[in-house]
């Protein structure tokens, strides 16, 4: 039976309201257009699909067991397996179909079919999801509903998926499942026809409890509000319909469970369907009396709400939002409230909360505002607003702990053993705002960790590497879709407590972009003055963030905003010397990987002499990074060897014999060792254990030697100096090389130089230009004008790595001196400084790190400015022994000391750069 066709401006009409105008995401399909007649008479109006929501569905469930002439369904039919609700014969349900058989089904059956035939589904009740898509069909209910597909609507958004409206014809029986796949079909058998059920009642059981069944439907109808036009018409309808389809339609109507629907499905006799019925509506009719006898003392402009509520409850349609679904929301809005007034929040956020649940109580399940609601409550609840943990106030143990898990940086464990004391003498200290300012691999981050253990503290690691959003501090306003609390908010629900240690990791590296400066969102949070009042954008309620202990984690401050940085409290953490590494190596690394890579010390050992050349040849850092690593190859290499020996243990001793073998395992090996010693030659003995790791095996493993001491030949002619560099990996020594030849008097700078270096070039030519009679420096001609007929080129070695800062001056002024005098400049000094015009020598920073980076490279003497002399107390007392200290003021005090015999000259002439 075909469709009529219908009028363009109707049938554009109905394909619109079908598929839900004004959606926002685009349907794949279009509606299929259902019969014009069947949904004019199941809607009660002409148009069908803009009946009213309420009573349309009694509507239609009257019309599918009234108006329709006696069913025959067909023999075969398409199995639709549904987990929703259970359709009854008579009532109508709203199901989503998103399995992959289900979704076929749909696509063959219901949008290619053009008769009523292919519009009829078997709809099967399945306990299992069917949206789980198993190879296998799942087992069966015995017993389904015959429906009519009414409607159908199409979404691609968030996946492919149907949304069906159907309506309960009859009951079949399964004989056979003909084929399970792309969807199952089954040979059915009808089980209640229309045409027999009215000679059912005419028995004397029957007609008694069609009697009795009709007397408490009425019953339960008469205590509702008469006035609601959905009561008077249901009213009407128990009086049209015909007594034996009363039972399937008021159970779909009524408050019912699925297994107490399911037992009313597989009720095949009338009489028992009656008997299994009635009990449902007396306990509906129960529920009603109480609810009114409890509701009495409320207004009369009350008892009309009153009234529309039950018959809300009891015109329950299965498949839409008042289903089963709804009673565990409920339960779980409930359970939401009872947790709302048991937290302990503020009261500002507890008023929050209030009016919060007051709007989801009014709200339907099927708005997009109800989730966004309900999610922000459960945040708000699971907020710790007063629970935190207590402090472990043990100075000594505090102490003994960061000993063992950090070997040196006493500065940095000294100011967390003063935060402690002062915390044990003041119990409402406000977290102080620590930034550990370091090179990579030095143990920034775990430092951080350890004060939490220290503390007895939750620990909460933020990385803000790469972050340029400001909403990834602050959170999304709860008016933007997919708003969720910033990175700070989510830390405290995530610790689950309001006095964690959060380690802010690489706050020198946040970025900005058209989203805003989450470095100036930060300012909020790291003030102590103004974080006990912290606001998120999504929570719009203030929470104290006084009580966290803030641990910021940066390679250098350069890239800090000022007013971030003024917020915190620096503390350098600068790099190992080689004795430090060495015990670090011992202590922490080594038995790390060892355990990493399944090995013992008995199995392996590294000296400490080995470990001095991993750390002088190759790895040449501030941190242990790098040291780590290599340890990580030795002991894979070493792996290898062990994990051979023991295959050539099993193979020599015969343990790797299958079973047949085991009994004449002597005698193999007897008659291998008669025959010849060739076939052993591949057994050889495993190696002797421990495996000693000495130079030569570590040229093995890790290849020659990165780095080699090639300062001295460096050094070898004129026009070459050594200079100290500061970068954010650490100290780094530096070489300036300088040449000249015939040219005009051009200065020529290569090496990938910045603004403040190229400035310090010039610094220093124009100085030696004023002072070269001073230093009888002159050029190839004999001029005392450097540039005279002569092209100058300063080179900068490394030319891929960007170089700047003030600190080159006295090394581009001793090259200089050394290129035109014609004399070599000591191979084991370094020196750092900045120049003025005049020849005096301005103080500069990152002493540490540079005079680390020279006893690294094993250099000897170091020239600094007079002025950094203090800086000199924070190097190890190891590293000062082995060095030589030169402080200088001036130009002349640096050149003395970068020249074996000192750079003055006597007043009589023919005698130059000779000292006085």
């Amino acid at each position: 039976m075909s469709f009529p066709a219908a009028p363009r401006e109707g049938r554009a009409k109905r394909r619109r309201l079908s598929l839900g105008a004004g959606r926002s995401s685009r349907p794949e399909v279009p509606a299929r257009r259902p019969r014009r007649a069947w949904v004019a008479a199941a809607s009660g109006r002409r148009g069908g699909v803009g009946a009213a929501p309420f009573d349309a569905p009694l509507a239609r469930t009257a019309v599918a067991m009234s108006s329709v002439s006696p069913i025959q369904i067909p023999s075969r039919l398409p199995l639709l397996l549904t987990h929703e609700g259970v359709l009854l014969p008579g009532s109508t349900m709203r199901t989503s179909v998103d399995s992959a058989r289900n979704l076929q089904l749909v696509r063959s059956r219901l949008l290619k079919g053009t008769s009523l035939q292919s519009t009829i589904l078997g709809v099967i009740p399945n306990t299992p999801d069917p949206a789980s898509d198993a190879q296998d069909l799942p087992p069966l209910h015995r017993i389904g509903t015959a429906a009519l597909a009414v409607q159908v609507v199409g979404s691609n958004w968030p996946k492919p998926h149907y949304t069906l409206l159907i309506t309960g014809l009859c009951r079949f029986q399964i004989v056979q499942v003909l084929k399970e796949k792309p969807y199952p079909v089954a040979e059915v058998e009808q089980l209640d026809r229309l045409e027999e059920l009215p000679n059912a009642c005419k028995t004397g059981e029957g007609l008694e409890l069609s009697e009795q069944f009709y007397k408490y439907a009425v019953q339960l109808v008469e205590m509702l509000d008469m006035s609601v036009p959905a009561v008077a018409k249901l009213r009407r309808l128990l009086d049209s319909l015909p007594r034996e389809a009363l039972p399937d339609i008021l159970t779909s109507i009524i408050r019912t469970s699925n297994k107490e629907k399911l037992q009313i499905l597989d009720a095949v006799s009338l009489e028992e369907r009656f008997k299994m019925t009635i009990p449902l509506l007396v306990r509906q009719i129960e529920g009603l009396k109480l609810l009114q006898k409890t509701r009495k003392h409320k207004q009369d402009d009350d008892k009309r709400v009153i009234a529309i509520r039950p018959i809300r409850r009891l015109t329950h349609i299965p498949g839409t939002l008042e289903d089963e679904a709804e009673d565990e929301d409920n339960d779980d809005v409930v359970m939401l409230e009872k947790k709302i007034r048991a937290s302990s929040m503020p009261e500002q956020a507890h008023k929050v909360c209030v009016k919060e649940m007051k709007r989801l109580k009014k709200m339907p399940q099927s708005m997009p505002e109800y989730a966004l609601t309900r999610n922000y409550l459960e945040l708000m609840v699971e907020l710790p607003w007063n629970k935190s943990t207590t402090d472990r106030l043990d100075i000594r143990a505090a102490r003994i702990l960061l000993d063992n898990d950090h070997y040196a940086m006493e500065k940095l464990k000294k100011r967390v053993l003063e935060y402690l004391a002062v915390r044990q003498l003041k119990n409402n200290l406000k977290g102080p705002i620590l930034c550990f300012v370091g090179p990579p691999g030095v143990g920034k981050t775990s430092v951080g960790r350890s004060v939490a253990k220290t503390l007895g503290r939750e620990f909460h690691r933020i990385a803000l590497g790469g972050v340029c959003d400001q909403s990834d501090i602050r959170g999304h306003r709860r008016t933007y879709v997919g708003s969720m609390p910033g990175r700070i908010i989510n830390g405290l629900k995530t610790v689950g407590v309001n006095n964690p240690v959060f380690l802010l990791d690489e706050v020198d590296k946040l970025g900005k972009s058209l989203q805003g400066d989450p470095a100036a969102a930060l300012l909020e949070v790291l003030d102590p003055e103004q974080n006990h009042n912290f606001t998120d954008h999504y929570l719009n309620v203030a929470f104290d963030l006084s009580q966290v202990l803030f641990i910021a984690t940066a390679n250098t401050t350069a890239t800090i905003p000022p007013a971030l940085l003024d917020r915190m409290e620096i503390i350098q953490v600068p790099g190992y010397t080689q004795e430090e590494k060495i015990e670090i190596a011992h202590r922490h690394l080594i038995p790390k990987q060892l355990e990493q890579h399944g090995l013992t010390p008995q199995q392996v050992q590294i000296p400490q002499a080995t470990t001095l050349d991993i750390i002088t040849r190759y790895t040449r850092e501030a941190g242990v990074r790098s040291l780590d690593r290599k340890f990580g190859a030795i002991c894979r290499a070493v792996a290898v060897k062990v994990a051979e020996g023991q295959r050539k243990e099993a193979k020599l001793d015969g343990s790797d014999a299958t079973a047949e073998g085991e009994g004449c395992r002597e005698h193999v090996l007897e008659d291998t060792k008669a025959e010849s010693l060739s076939d052993t030659t591949d057994l050889a003995l495993p190696p002797e254990m421990p495996i000693l790791i000495d130079f030569h095996a570590l040229k093995d493993i890790l290849g020659p030697p990165m780095y080699e001491m090639e300062v001295s030949e460096r050094l070898s002619q004129p026009g070459v100096a050594i200079g100290l560099a500061w970068t954010p990996l650490g100290g780094e020594i530096m070489f300036v090389e300088a040449s000249r030849m015939d040219g005009e008097g051009q200065l020529t700078l290569t090496g990938q130089l910045g603004d403040v270096m190229k400035e310090s070039a010039h610094l220093a030519i124009s100085w030696l230009r004023s002072n070269a009679k001073k230093y009888h420096l002159t050029n190839a001609s004999g001029s005392f004008d450097l540039l005279d007929n002569t092209d100058i080129h300063l080179h900068f070695p490394a030319g891929a790595v960007t170089k700047d800062g003030p600190s080159a001056g006295v090394t581009i002024v001793t090259c200089l001196a050394s290129l035109f005098s014609g004399r070599l400049v000591r191979s084991d000094v370094a020196m750092t400084g900045e120049i003025t015009l005049r020849g005096l020598v301005l103080p500069v920073g990152g002493i540490k790190d540079k005079v680390l980076a020279a006893h690294r490279a094993g250099l000897k003497t170091i020239i600094i400015p007079q002025r950094n002399e203090k800086d000199l107390e924070e190097i190890p007392g190891n590293v000062r022994h082995d060095l030589s200290f030169v402080t200088a003021s001036c130009l002349d005090e640096v050149l003395n000391a970068a020249f074996d015999g000192g750079f003055t000259v006597k007043t009589r002439p023919g005698l130059l750069n000779s000292k006085l």
